[in-house]
């Protein structure tokens, strides 16, 4: 992603003026336009007053500048103005937001007409702009990791912060990356997959014919039974491309049996007072089964969260959520006039027409599945105002 000199700059700015925004936006609907303010010093006191002169009490996302014009930081508000004079508080502000203030040289922000809108925007922009105090842990970002399957011969289970498409299965995102990393090592030892390098070469047993020194496993997981030793060709083929489908079975929820099985060992060991062992077998476990959980949630999320969501803004107009797969796939104005009609009729076409795809999520913004999610746990009232793909096109006339 840009960072430093290759980041994208911002159009419009000047000393104090209105601000263009940041930018197209997946979640702005074609009859809105962007706006919002822009003020460009040096001095805290000055845009302080900026802000309480021109900064509204409605929902939007801001970006501190630097010297050179790059965005250091964004941030999302319900209350611009109130989130950002918090900015200037000195005996009650984090001491980080102190940091961003001293390195910024211009300050900008863009209204945006609910705070859905604003959670999302601030999402899309981390991910354009890198922003350096977002991508160092300021409080409140989380960074995301997808867990992988790899392609070819010797497919292993691995982190990643970003899917790139050549993966030959994708799971997240997941917040936490060191339990997780615990959970994915054991994953493969609980289904014998190899965790070396991928530059180890994998020699398996049906390519005996090209050996023509002794065979050794490159590691002790082979002698200790938690991998098939690939790379010494102590299994087929076959038979490890068995173990990757078992693994991808676990990880799509449809195959149990291997929690089953540890928890059985676990209550059996408990029973012949081995209580070493059953400690080994229950933190093997509980690493897998919070993995589960975590894949049953977001499986959740996505197939449950497939729907139209009018949502009306502090502006009193009212806009279409088109989430399908549990991301925010598009965003119209109510159908109210015959324009507005027959382009949220496209748009609902559009959207619900292909099946939701894990694969074609991962490769656009995931994150917002998380937002979702969480949108609905913290306004389950709003799930009232749902519709049906085939209701929207009911209220468009079609």
């Amino acid at each position: 992603m840009p960072r430093g000199k290759d980041q994208p700059t911002l159009p419009g700015l000047s000393d104090a003026d209105q601000f263009g925004g940041f930018g197209a936006s997946a979640f702005r609907a074609a009859a809105d336009t962007p706006s919002g303010f822009a003020v460009r010093t040096r001095s805290a006191k000055k845009l302080r007053e900026a802000v309480r002169t021109n900064a509204p009490r409605t929902p939007g996302v801001y970006g501190m500048l630097g010297p050179k014009g790059h965005v250091i930081y964004v941030g999302k508000a319900k209350n611009l103005r109130s989130r950002l004079l918090s900015y200037f508080r000195q005996d009650s502000r984090n001491p980080k937001a102190g940091k961003i203030i001293d390195h910024t040289a211009t300050l900008v922000w863009e209204h945006l007409p609910d705070e859905l809108n604003a959670l999302l925007r601030e999402l899309e922009l981390i991910r354009r702009f890198r922003p350096r105090y977002n991508v160092l842990g300021q409080p409140g970002r989380q960074r995301y990791v997808y867990l992988c399957l790899g392609r070819g011969p010797g497919v292993l289970a691995y982190l990643s912060r970003e899917a790139t498409g050549k993966e030959a299965a994708v799971y997240g995102p997941f917040v936490g990356r060191g339990r997780l990393q615990d959970a994915v090592r054991r994953l493969n030892y609980e289904f014998k997959l190899r965790d070396c390098p991928t530059t180890v070469p994998m020699r398996f047993a049906d390519q005996g014919d090209l050996f023509g020194e002794e065979r050794a496993a490159k590691c002790l997981r082979y002698e200790l039974g938690t991998c098939l030793g690939p790379c010494a060709g102590f299994c087929t083929a076959a038979d490890y491309t068995a173990q990757v489908k078992s693994v991808k079975a676990f990880l799509d929820g449809r195959d149990s049996s291997t929690l089953k099985a540890i928890e059985a060992e676990m209550a059996k060991a408990s029973a012949g007072l081995r209580f070493e062992q059953a400690a080994v077998l229950r933190d093997r476990w509980e690493a897998l089964s919070r993995l589960n959980d975590r894949l049953m949630f977001l499986r959740s999320a996505r197939k449950n969260h497939s729907f139209v969501y009018p949502l009306t803004g502090c502006d009193n107009l009212t806009r279409w959520y088109m989430i399908h797969g549990g991301e925010v796939r598009a965003v119209v104005r109510e159908p109210d006039t015959p324009d507005f009609a027959a382009a949220a009729k496209a748009a609902v076409e559009s959207v619900y027409a292909q099946p939701y795809s894990v694969e074609a999520t991962l490769r656009r913004c995931v994150d917002s599945v998380l937002i979702v999610t969480s949108w609905f746990r913290g306004n389950a009232a709003e799930k009232a105002k749902l519709l049906t793909a085939v209701e929207a096109i009911g209220r468009c006339g079609g």
